[in-house]
C-alpha cells in the first residue's frame, strides 16, 4: 500500500443519495487506510465527527456545493454550522457566473465570507471548477483565492463537466507559489494518476477510489 499517497487523500463521498451506512463505511475505510480526511456533505457533517472521533481521519465538508451559486451570507452560515458540528475543513465552490462577468469583488467577498467564517477553526480550500474555465480565468480565480486568504485552491467539485488534469494543477501550483496547497479532485482512480497530480504540484487528492489508489488498482468510480 502506498502510505505517502494515503495521506493525501479526502476519501470521498458527495452523491446525492448517500445512505448512513455508507458514509459509516466511509469513515470506517479513512481509519483503515490511514486517509488524511473524509469528505462528506454537510448533512453528514455530525456523524462522520462521531465515528471518527478516536482517530486522526479529519472531517471535510462542502460549502455551496456543486454550483457555487449560492449568496455569501449562505456560504458563511453553511462553513459556521458545519464547524459547530465538527468539520475541520471545508471546500467552497466560487461564484463562477460573477468570475465569468468579471466581478471581482463579488468573486474576492464571497471566498473571504468563508474563510472569516471559518476564522482559523477550519481550514478552507477553494474550488475553482477549472472544468467551466479558460486558463486566464482559472489564473485569475487562483488570485482572488489567495487574496481572500484560502489555505487550497481545488480544481473541481467532480459534479461538472470534468475533473482535474495534470495541466490544470500545473497551472495553479504556478500561480500561487509554493505556499498555498492545490488538490486535484474528480477523474483521479488510479495509482498512476495520483502520482502525475501530485508530480504537477498537488498536495491533496480528493476522490471515492482512495483505495484503489493506494492499492495500486483500477476504480470503477466516476468521481
Amino acid at each position: 500500500m502506498n502510505q505517502a499517497l494515503a495521506q493525501m487523500i479526502d476519501h470521498t463521498a458527495l452523491k446525492a443519495d448517500t445512505t448512513k451506512e455508507q458514509i459509516i463505511k466511509l469513515c470506517q475505510e479513512a481509519s483503515e487506510y490511514n486517509f488524511f480526511s473524509v469528505c462528506v456533505n454537510p448533512t453528514w457533517v455530525k456523524l462522520a465527527s462521531k465515528e471518527l472521533a478516536d482517530t486522526d481521519v479529519a472531517v471535510c465538508t462542502v460549502i455551496g456545493f456543486p454550483l457555487g451559486a449560492s449568496t455569501p451570507e449562505t456560504k458563511a452560515f453553511e462553513t459556521e454550522d458545519a464547524i459547530k458540528k465538527g468539520a475541520t475543513e471545508v471546500d467552497m465552490v466560487i461564484n463562477i457566473g460573477a468570475l465569468k462577468d468579471q466581478d471581482y469583488q463579488l468573486v474576492e467577498a464571497d471566498i473571504k465570507a468563508v474563510v472569516e467564517a471559518a476564522k482559523g477553526q477550519a481550514l478552507v480550500k477553494v474550488i475553482i471548477e477549472t472544468s467551466l474555465l479558460t486558463d486566464e480565468e482559472k489564473i485569475k480565480a487562483c488570485q482572488l483565492a489567495v487574496l481572500a486568504g484560502t489555505d487550497f485552491v481545488k480544481t473541481s467539485t467532480g459534479f461538472s463537466t470534468g475533473g482535474a488534469t495534470v495541466a490544470d494543477i500545473a497551472l495553479m501550483r504556478k500561480t500561487v507559489g509554493p505556499d498555498i496547497g492545490v488538490k486535484a479532485s474528480g477523474g483521479v482512480r488510479d495509482q498512476s494518476t495520483a502520482e502525475a497530480v501530485v508530480e504537477a504540484g498537488a498536495t491533496r487528492i480528493g476522490a471515492s477510489a482512495g483505495i484503489a489508489i493506494v492499492k495500486g488498482e483500477q476504480a470503477n468510480t466516476d468521481y
